[in-house]
């Protein structure tokens, strides 16, 4: 498996979509706590500091595995770093540094090289491979709140400024990225994994996740406006199911016990918002389960909705939005139908389960351990 020189292109687009996705975001915070709008001020500081701190936890956490891996001692510059919330800019400036060295001048020489060529590429794939990971871990736990709650606000007051468009396109692009991204790294840093090749696979796949995340959360919008006592029970409930479902799946993630508890946390809340294959074992039944239940609970939310109007709500949104989560949840499950009918890499191989919790990978990888599709 080789780092190409369009990888290292993508890799310094990856970065410049979390450097203007954090710029968004405090730019938001700002006009906010500028407005006068302090409790949306602190909700977007929050989700910004929630996501964020996890990232760092576990970014930190495998810098020190990987440190005793290679039998070097902990580096107390490397907790700093994450203490004061460059662990992930030190990742990208090793990872683009060592990119740059692998894609543009690995790439020349000679076939007497292939060896150790073959070394430095699973290297850089691997360090990607981690960044790809910390970035869905962002996306899920600070983007699709964030996301939530400017919906929220354009709804609620019927009107948006510029930085309430920029936020919302900026999210929408980010959780797109992290997604597709997500993907193309598990299948490239796993030898058991057919890769996600061609154009129509990777725009199925995304359009999949985007009109269901996007269906999902104006809903989530809506009983907000409807009660949110009840909306915060029902997202906590889920939440709770997510966590009891990694519970009971016995993931292994983690090395640390402590580590593992925060990880399964973790896949709790992204549960919340989208599916996804925690085990690496046939999912085809709970995915059945999942996308029922999302049904059934999105059409529950839009008859409360019409049954009972919420006075504050603008009514000239009332049929927009309902026909926006109905065609997005339809055109979603579409998607969903095509990809794992007639795109996904595996389509055509026995259904077994991945070798993540059975036999050992070739390569001693923490994407084996990961979040599965």
């Amino acid at each position: 498996m080789k780092y190409t020189k369009l990888n290292f292109m993508m890799s310094v687009l990856g970065i410049v979509i979390y450097i203007t996705d954090l710029i968004v975001d405090i730019w938001v915070s700002v006009r906010f706590f500028h407005e006068g709008q302090y409790v949306f001020g602190i909700l977007t500081v929050s989700f910004m500091f929630f996501g964020t701190l996890v990232v760092q936890c576990f970014s930190y956490s495998w810098f020190k595995a990987d440190l005793k891996k290679a039998g070097q001692e902990s580096q107390h510059c490397f907790l700093l770093l994450h203490c004061l919330q460059g662990g992930v800019f030190t990742r990208y400036w090793f990872a683009l540094k060592k990119g740059y060295h692998v894609a543009f001048k690995y790439s020349s020489k000679t076939d007497n090289f292939m060896e150790e060529q073959i070394d430095q590429h699973k290297e850089v794939i691997d360090r990607m491979t981690d960044l790809s990971m910390l970035r869905l871990f962002e996306t899920y736990l600070e983007g699709c709140p964030q996301l939530v709650l400017q919906l929220y606000t354009l709804l609620e007051h019927g009107q948006a400024n510029f930085t309430q468009y920029a936020a919302i396109m900026v999210s929408c692009c980010a959780i797109s990225w992290s997604t597709v991204d997500y993907q193309i790294a598990l299948r490239k840093s796993l030898p058991d994994k057919n890769l996600l090749n061609g154009f129509c696979p990777k725009l199925t796949y995304l359009f999949y996740k985007l009109f269901t995340l996007l269906s999902w959360m104006l809903s989530v919008v809506l009983l907000f406006f409807i009660n949110v006592k009840i909306a915060l029970f029902l997202l906590l409930f889920l939440w709770f199911l997510g966590i009891l479902w990694a519970f009971k799946k016995q993931t292994q993630f983690c090395a640390s016990i402590s580590m593992e508890f925060l990880y399964r946390v973790v896949v709790g809340f992204i549960l919340t918002f989208t599916f996804f294959n925690i085990k690496g074992q046939n999912t085809k039944y709970p995915m059945f389960c999942y996308y029922i239940g999302r049904v059934l609970v999105t059409v529950g939310i839009l008859i409360v909705f019409w049954v009972f109007p919420v006075s504050i709500f603008n009514s000239d949104y009332f049929i927009p939005i309902s026909i926006t989560i109905a065609l997005s949840l339809v055109l979603g499950i579409i998607f969903l139908i095509v990809y794992y009918g007639t795109l996904h890499p595996n389509r055509n191989e026995e259904t077994k389960p991945d070798e993540i919790d059975g036999i050992a990978a070739e390569r001693d990888c923490r994407m084996k351990y990961f979040l599965m599709e």
